[in-house]
């Protein structure tokens, strides 16, 4: 029987159940009505990233955060500041870090680094999207690259799983957009990585991933991966390190499908780079990123 290669995910392999929160940052558009270029404009990312956090104990991470919650609408500081005013549906009901104000993200993230978190994200260049869909539309005229569609998070995802996280049950929440769950399209992704994994070291997992997905308001676990990408959100599209440096010590992996080839390290596998504790993601490890001139 193969012998079971330790896990750089999971720090106790006997927990039963292991969570992770996925949501994304950015969003996939390249074009607008009639084909105008949109990518890195007033409004548009540059970047489309997809992110997984592990929670080690989501009960304790939803009270610290229905207590901080409690004790803002509490505060006097916060009386008449919008996104506390519970009709707006916003901070009041759950966090999220592009409408809380400075001082609210500031407590969040010193919550967050009190707890057992992990993090780890897959981040896409979509100006090298865009030179794909240019290319391909080239060759097949009938080509029209979809936003909503599976060619992206289908890649991101396989990419984002590619690593399983150990060997026990797993649980996976991801985050609702539109009208149109991903519960499939994560699932098989997911199916694909296990089918692999036991393909190549004869390692079959116990028991199924289960997959749902939600709302940030009725799962902690959303509120908080929102912010991990969010810091790394600020990082690829305005150069701004402040936030990454201090979420750092909870990251894992940052796997760059697009970075330039690194001088001394080169691309995983000929293909992309992956940033982590022994390679940190700099202004300098990872150039061309940052563009303060520019709201998203």
């Amino acid at each position: 029987m193969p012998t079971k290669p330790a896990s750089p995910y999971v720090a106790n392999e006997a927990d039963a159940i292991t969570t992770w929160f996925v949501d994304e940052a950015g969003d996939p558009a390249l074009f607008a009505k009639g084909g105008k270029v949109v990518v890195a404009t007033e409004g548009c990312s540059r970047f489309f990233i997809e992110g997984k956090l592990e929670c080690r104990d989501v009960d304790a991470l939803a009270s610290d955060l229905s207590r901080l919650r409690a004790e803002l609408l509490a505060d006097p500081y916060f009386k008449g500041v919008p996104s506390l005013d519970p009709a707006r549906q916003r901070t009041a009901v759950n966090f999220h870090a592009k409408d809380d104000p400075a001082e609210v993200r500031f407590l969040v993230f010193k919550l967050l680094a009190r707890h057992e978190l992990r993090f780890v994200a897959v981040v896409r260049d979509k100006l090298k999207l865009l030179d794909y869909a240019t290319q391909r539309r080239r060759i097949d005229p009938t080509y029209r690259y979809n936003p909503n569609g599976h060619e992206l998070y289908d890649e991101l995802t396989r990419r984002l799983f590619s690593r399983l996280h150990g060997y026990g049950e797993h649980r996976v929440v991801f985050a609702q957009r539109g009208h149109k769950p991903r519960t499939r399209a994560f699932m098989e992704a997911i199916e694909h990585e296990d089918q692999a994994l036991e393909a190549a070291l004869g390692l079959k997992r116990p028991k199924p991933t289960e997959v749902v997905c939600g709302f940030p308001r009725d799962h902690a676990g959303l509120q908080a991966v929102d912010y991990y990408l969010w810091a790394l959100q600020r990082f690829y599209e305005r150069g701004e390190t402040r936030y990454l440096e201090y979420i750092w010590p909870q990251m894992l992996e940052i796997i760059d499908l697009d970075a330039p080839p690194q001088k001394k390290r080169g691309r995983a596998g000929g293909e992309f780079v992956v940033f982590n504790k022994e390679h940190p993601l700099t202004l300098e490890s990872r150039a061309g990123v940052g563009n303060r001139d520019r709201e998203i």
